[in-house]
């Protein structure tokens, strides 16, 4: 998986990079993620309460998934654009299994009906 960190009037420090990575890593378990893009950025102008922002955008097989979320503090916002693109990969993943399901339980059936 390929991370890349793009700072918007942040100094990108260590602590900041491995907590982007780990939030990163964590979502490997419901998709092989090929690439990860993730814009972070602080607005002195906004309200306390929305100073730094996530956008997020990972590179999975099919359709790509985005977050774009602001939070009181840098970490903050990592660890919910984090769970809302784990929301997302895990309804999307939920989707898949139940399409192979639904198919592997019709073939089951036709099977049963043809003995």
């Amino acid at each position: 998986m390929q991370l890349h960190l793009s700072p918007r009037h942040i100094h990108l420090s260590a602590s900041i990079h491995s907590h982007a990575a780990g939030v990163i890593a964590a979502l490997e378990d419901f998709a092989d993620i090929m690439a990860a893009h993730l814009v972070l950025i602080h607005d002195e102008a906004a309200k306390p309460e929305h100073r730094f922002g996530v956008k997020a955008h990972i590179a999975v097989r099919g359709k790509d998934v985005h977050a774009d979320v602001t939070a009181e503090t840098l970490h903050t916002a990592l660890d919910m654009a984090g769970d809302k693109l784990a929301r997302q990969l895990r309804k999307r993943k939920t989707k898949l299994t139940d399409k192979r399901r639904t198919k592997l339980s019709r073939a089951r059936e036709e099977v049963k009906r043809g003995r």
